[in-house]
């Protein structure tokens, strides 16, 4: 599991690192704000959320790749009774899990108590690489338990699990991108895997927007379930990024923290 560690945090800073030279070079929108104060606060809530996932680690005792050498060990969960091959089992684990975070993303939406904490991803005012690791502590850490919990039930091979989580990492990196991709690339790569203008749409502050497009990875599930917007009627440059806070506060790691706890 060290190794397990020291491959996925390689990868996920190699792609940051990727990512965010790409957007200095061909930015898809102009920033409503400088880096600085931004991109503090986002690293930090990252940071704080690592803490808060090896805290859950100490009361479980096991996260998602634990949990699946776990249950692969007791033999739990229905593809350990299947006994598939393993190129299958993992197509299916990473088409499986794909298509419960979808779920999950569109739970927080609907359920008021959850879009609560969601909307701190959501009131960043730009959208670019950190905004995809803007996630509040507690969000994070029910998604960890949604994880675990269909770990123990599907019994999937701990390979799937950590190309997975690769996999999930990378995309939501690249579609919260401020990347300007050619339009016929985009309408290329979007038939199959979200794209930055797809996901844009996303953090529209217009409630039918950014009710839509729930997908991180995988773009099929919004246009199998119909919940698939192509564009933001007011266009990508004139669109408005986040929600109803149009000023310094979503910068702020303070008011980040505690948004889910105010009145409104």
């Amino acid at each position: 599991m060290e190794t397990e560690a020291i491959v996925r945090l390689t990868v996920f800073l190699g792609l940051f690192a990727i990512f965010a030279l790409i957007e200095a070079w061909m930015p898809r929108r102009v920033r409503t704000q400088p880096r600085g104060t931004r991109w503090i606060t986002n690293w930090a809530i990252i940071v704080i959320d690592s803490l808060t996932l090896r805290l859950l680690a100490l009361a479980l005792p096991l996260l998602a790749v634990g949990a699946a050498i776990d249950a692969q060990s007791q033999g739990w969960g229905l593809m350990n009774a299947l006994n598939l091959p393993l190129w299958l089992a993992v197509i299916i684990t990473v088409l499986i899990f794909d298509f419960a975070i979808w779920a999950q993303h569109l739970i927080t939406h609907k359920i008021p108590i959850l879009w609560r904490f969601h909307r701190v991803h959501h009131a960043d005012r730009d959208i670019d690489v950190t905004t995809a690791i803007r996630f509040h502590p507690v969000e994070i850490a029910l998604s960890m338990l949604l994880k675990i919990g269909l770990v123990y039930l599907l019994g999937p091979p701990t390979v799937g699990i950590i190309i997975f989580e690769i996999v999930l990492n990378g995309t939501a990196m690249f579609n919260h991108a401020n990347i300007k991709l050619p339009l016929w690339l985009d309408a290329i790569v979007r038939r199959v895997l979200v794209t930055p203008d797809m996901h844009r749409v996303h953090h529209s502050d217009q409630r039918h927007e950014h009710d839509s497009n729930y997908g991180f990875a995988l773009s099929i599930w919004d246009q199998m379930f119909g919940t698939y917007i192509a564009q933001p009627e007011k266009g990508h440059d004139d669109m408005t990024i986040g929600l109803e806070w149009q000023d310094d506060r979503p910068s702020k790691l303070g008011w980040s923290l505690g948004l889910p706890f105010q009145r409104k």
